[in-house]
This record gives structure tokens, C-alpha cells and sequence, in this order.
């Protein structure tokens, strides 16, 4: 029998945990029959939200941890402090090896240290980027680092390179993903300090096709496959890249319900709309892999609901078979 990919998930993190999270888990065990899950969190209320389900209960295993870490809470004191909440006992898993992933909608600031503290970074690795799939035009690109390091050095912006880079051709399928630093312009006099210092840095990687600087523009073009960036501004675009899609809907929307003219339109158009909307649904894409762990560590929005949750599950099928972890290790 095929060996199947084990995710441990965050049963009690994110807003609408535990029933969106349960009902995410069960949906990813009914599409795939490569998945094996481990629900972790508060066992009577994890066991409750599941007695409402039907699945291969052979495959889906309710890991009890008792306490559950808050949004607000300070990351490192909360992590240190709450060594039975959902995401360090999920993490623990990932790091003693019976699980193969961690899922989690809840605070970003917990997963990300508990990444760094319980999971623990590759060896060579100086940091573990967040890397977010965007649409575009031409499928999706990979945002890098898109919420976990603010302030980064030159060399720093080159392991997110080469990490993207494998990412993209072993996950998403690419062959010699196009690699690109966000930039003011497209010359190479041009940016700040460290786009500067990276540049040619990123020139001399053999192992990468740098195609050079892109601007913000042209991202949702699908100028680059992977756009490496410090967190800052990697999560400034994140936003800015979100409520512009959310904004773009809302107002397609209001316009095709204006009229009676336009509603009859809108009868038309539906279908080829529909799809075309559903390019920007962030859930269609899981969630964001922090890269650079000994093990996969995937953070998806607080928000998330079942689609996302399922789809960030399936997601590490992939990581997984292809040995990412490993391909990291040998380059890095």
C-alpha cells in the first residue's frame, strides 16, 4: 500500500475553530486516500464536532492537548508557557516524526515560533521565510517571505531564493521557475540598501533562473514565478493584494445588481465569471508553508474555513512525495 502523508491539524486555532478546522479535516480524508490525520486539540470538543461526520475512521486519529493559545497572546512567552496547547503538541508530532505536517489557522506568531523552538530549523538555514502562492494572469507565482522575518539581510534573500525556486518546480510543477527581487524599478542601479547588496548576489546563483527586479505592477502579470522580497514588504503586497481582490469582487458585484439590464447581463456572464472570481479565492490555494524547518509547518488564515483547511492538507501530499525537506538539506 502506498505510504500515505500524515498532517497533524490544528483542531482549536483560527476563527472558526473547531467546526470549520473538523470539517476541513474530513473533507481532505474524503478526497484523498494519501492523507492521514491527526486532530489535535481539546478531545470531548474535537470528538463532539466529528460525531457529524462519516469517514475512514482508520485514518483520522483526535490527539488531546488541553490548552489552546490565543491570538493575543505573546508568542515566545505563550509557546514556552503552554507546552499542552494544540499548536506545540501539533509541532511536537512533526518533530518526533509521526507527523509528516502541521496545519494551522491560529496565531502567527505562535506557529512561526514554535516552528523555530519545537520543529526546529534545517541545518544552514539562517531563516524560515513564509511562502505564499498569489494568482496572476498566468496561473500563480510565490510570494517570498511574505510575514516572517521584517528586517533580512542579503543572504537571508538568497536562501528564500533558492528555497522558492525548489518549491515551484518540485510542488507546483515548474521547470526553471522564474526568479525575481521587488523592486522600485527594473534597472539594476536601482532600490534601497539591500536590493542593492542581494542583486548581483542573486545573479552569480547557478542554481536559480533569476530573471532580475520586479515591481509591484507586474506581479499579478505573472512576470516572475517566485518574487523574493523581505516580510515587510512581502506583506505589504499580501494585504494590499487581498482587499484589492476583495474590493474587485464586491464592486462586479454591486454593478451587475445596478439594473435590471445589467442583472440579465450578469445571467449571461455568470458562468465565464464564476471562474474567472474563483482565481482569486485565496482558500483554492491552502495555505503558506514556512520554509526551511525540519518538517512542514503551514499557516493558513485565520479565517480559513473548510475549503482552505482542506486544501492546506492536500497541499503536503506534494512536499511530502517530492522530499522537499531533503532537497533543502542538500543545497543549503
Amino acid at each position: 500500500m502506498e505510504e500515505r502523508t500524515r498532517v497533524a491539524v490544528d483542531a482549536m486555532g483560527g476563527d472558526n475553530a473547531p467546526g470549520e478546522i473538523v470539517k476541513g479535516a474530513v473533507e481532505a480524508l474524503n478526497k484523498s486516500e494519501k492523507i492521514q490525520v491527526f486532530l489535535v486539540g481539546q478531545e470531548e470538543v474535537v470528538k463532539k464536532e466529528l460525531a457529524a461526520y462519516s469517514y475512514d475512521k482508520e485514518r483520522l486519529t483526535v490527539v488531546n492537548a488541553t490548552e489552546v493559545i490565543e491570538t493575543g497572546e505573546p508568542p515566545v512567552h505563550a509557546i514556552r508557557r503552554k507546552k499542552d496547547s494544540s499548536i506545540v503538541v501539533g509541532e511536537k508530532l512533526v518533530r518526533e516524526g509521526k507527523a509528516d505536517a502541521f496545519v494551522s489557522a491560529g496565531s502567527t506568531g505562535a506557529v512561526l515560533v514554535g516552528g523555530q523552538l519545537v520543529v526546529g530549523r534545517i541545518r544552514g538555514i539562517d531563516r524560515t521565510p513564509i511562502a505564499t502562492l498569489i494568482p496572476t494572469t498566468k496561473g500563480v507565482s510565490l510570494l517570498i517571505d511574505s510575514g516572517a522575518n521584517v528586517d533580512a539581510r542579503s543572504s537571508h534573500l538568497i536562501q528564500f531564493a533558492r528555497m522558492g525556486s525548489l518549491y515551484m518546480e518540485h510542488v507546483m510543477g515548474l521547470k526553471a521557475p522564474r526568479v525575481a527581487i521587488v523592486n522600485v524599478g527594473v534597472e539594476e542601479e536601482k532600490g534601497n540598501a539591500l536590493v542593492k547588496e542581494t542583486y548581483p548576489l542573486l545573479k552569480e546563483c547557478q542554481d536559480i533562473n533569476f530573471i532580475g527586479s520586479v515591481e509591484a505592477r507586474e506581479i499579478p502579470n505573472g512576470y516572475a514565478d517566485v518574487i523574493v522580497c523581505e516580510a515587510f514588504t512581502g506583506n505589504v503586497i499580501l494585504k494590499l493584494y487581498e482587499g484589492t481582490a476583495g474590493a474587485l469582487v464586491g464592486m462586479i458585484k454591486e454593478s451587475m445588481m445596478s439594473s435590471f439590464r445589467s442583472k440579465l447581463g450578469a445571467l449571461l456572464v455568470k458562468p465565464a465569471l464564476k471562474k474567472t472570481l474563483k482565481k482569486l479565492d485565496a482558500s483554492e490555494y491552502g495555505g503558506a508553508p514556512l520554509l526551511g524547518l525540519n518538517g512542514l509547518v503551514v499557516k493558513t488564515h485565520g479565517s480559513s474555513k473548510a475549503k482552505e483547511i482542506c486544501n492546506s492538507i492536500l497541499q503536503c501530499i506534494a512536499f511530502k512525495e517530492q522530499r522537499i525537506t531533503e532537497k533543502f538539506e542538500s543545497i543549503l
